[in-house]
């Protein structure tokens, strides 16, 4: 039943599977910036955001139901609900940095200005990404040949907030002198959680011979729109001249090939999948470009159980954008930023063991455990560092040409940490 959740042409059989994932990411980031020191008319350089901070949403639940029900020797159909994506921090702990000191709130007089940004640069970033899917898989078999069809109904709900007060608005820049103006803004943005259902749908083709199988399955875009979510949280750092972006996040279109050869008790299998991040609304603009994926399996299966191995390779959607310069480079600062400190989807290898245990000819447990080694990127950040403090120090009374000089000598990179481990258990009942 769960082949109808992948390839839905491979359904044939009575049968229920139930189970869950639990998926454990393990996420840590800072944004050091080297700037001005303020406190000696920039005589001297200082450096923030060198303690990394880890990230507390680090456990989630994915669920997973599938039926498949025999109709007769050329008609398969099934219904299943699955969970497909899950992706988010929380670093709301992180330490706020006001200018009378880490963690204390400004006073009343002093008003919001007095908010510099948080210990690691996170500015207590919070970001929850769900995706849900419900799929009525049709299947049609011809001797060795299957060709299938899987509408589906897609549930999402995506939610950010973050302290945005160590950044600033649009940058606008004078027609008559080119001097550059950025409005300082301190806010702790969110709008809740935004919600939206999508349709779309997936087609398989399945071929059997002498233990050669052979998989093909394409899986449509389904386009999903979070009401204030990108579009606020874009626009209060000043994306795309301060309009900010669309609400529109859509889950990329997805090819995929497979082949696997049994021999006796021993199979071996092989699969590739393209997924078309670069032409997804929503992360064209954060400019993810496509996604190769590669997968190497063996399964060795005797009487009553079955034990599997597997290494996936996935490369990383994320590129790091030009962000040098405040006045030309701002937008690929924010991108770099919020890809690092939001969106982290930067590991690429997983290794996976697992296996089936039948504990009768109509009841049988699957049991699989992921991991993803720790990988570590950088990305460039020094042109949203440069606006802080051109801005900042035009605040604190300083010329045009001192808040250039200021800003020309800041730079900052974003650090993120990621690795994975996940625990997957299925039951499956015959019928």
């Amino acid at each position: 039943a769960e082949s109808g959740l992948s390839n839905p042409a491979f359904i044939k059989d009575n049968e229920v599977t139930f189970g869950g994932t639990v998926f454990m990411p393990n996420v840590g980031f800072k944004n050091k910036s080297v700037t001005p020191d303020p406190t000696n008319g920039g005589a001297t350089m200082m450096t923030s955001g060198t303690k990394s901070m880890d990230s507390a949403s680090d456990l989630s639940v994915i669920p997973e139901v599938a039926l498949s029900v025999k109709v007769n020797d050329n008609f398969s159909w099934g219904i299943g609900m699955y969970g497909v994506a899950g992706m988010g921090v929380d670093y709301r702990d992180d330490v706020a940095v006001y200018s009378n000191g880490p963690g204390t709130y400004p006073s009343t007089t002093g008003g919001q200005n007095g908010y510099m940004g948080t210990q690691s640069g996170t500015n207590q970033m919070f970001t929850n990404l769900q995706l849900m899917r419900f799929a009525v898989p049709l299947a049609y078999h011809m001797d060795n040949f299957s060709v299938a069809l899987s509408p589906i109904l897609q549930y999402g709900s995506l939610g950010i907030a973050y302290n945005n007060g160590a950044y600033f608005n649009a940058p606008q820049t004078n027609p008559n002198t080119g001097a550059v103006t950025f409005t300082p803004s301190n806010v702790m943005t969110g709008n809740g959680v935004s919600q939206d259902f999508g349709m779309g749908y997936n087609i398989g083709l399945a071929y059997e011979i002498s233990g050669l199988t052979l998989g093909m399955v394409y899986t449509s875009a389904i386009d999903m729109e979070y009401d204030k979510q990108i579009s606020s949280a874009s626009k209060n750092f000043g994306m795309n001249r301060g309009a900010g972006l669309s609400d529109h996040l859509e889950q990329p279109s997805e090819i995929g090939l497979g082949a696997s050869y049994k021999m006796e008790e021993h199979t071996f299998a092989i699969d590739y999948k393209k997924i078309n991040w670069s032409s997804a609304k929503g992360y064209e603009d954060f400019k993810w470009e496509d996604q190769n994926v590669i997968a190497l399996g063996y399964e060795y299966a005797a009487k009553g159980w079955a034990i599997r191995v597997g290494y996936n390779y996935a490369s990383n959607p994320i590129k790091e954008q030009t962000a040098a310069n405040m006045q030309t480079d701002y937008d690929g600062a924010v991108i770099n930023y919020f890809n690092a400190a939001g969106f982290p989807a930067t590991t690429e290898s997983h290794y996976t063991l697992g296996g089936t245990y039948n504990i009768s000819d109509t009841f049988g447990v699957d049991m699989a455990y992921t991991y993803a080694p720790l990988v570590t990127e950088t990305y460039n950040t020094s042109a949203m560092t440069q606006a802080q403090v051109y801005a900042a120090t035009q605040a604190n009374g300083g010329t045009v040409a001192q808040a250039q000089a200021a800003a020309g000598a800041s730079s900052s990179e974003a650090r993120v940490t990621h690795s994975q481990s996940a625990l997957t258990v299925a039951m499956t009942i015959k019928f």
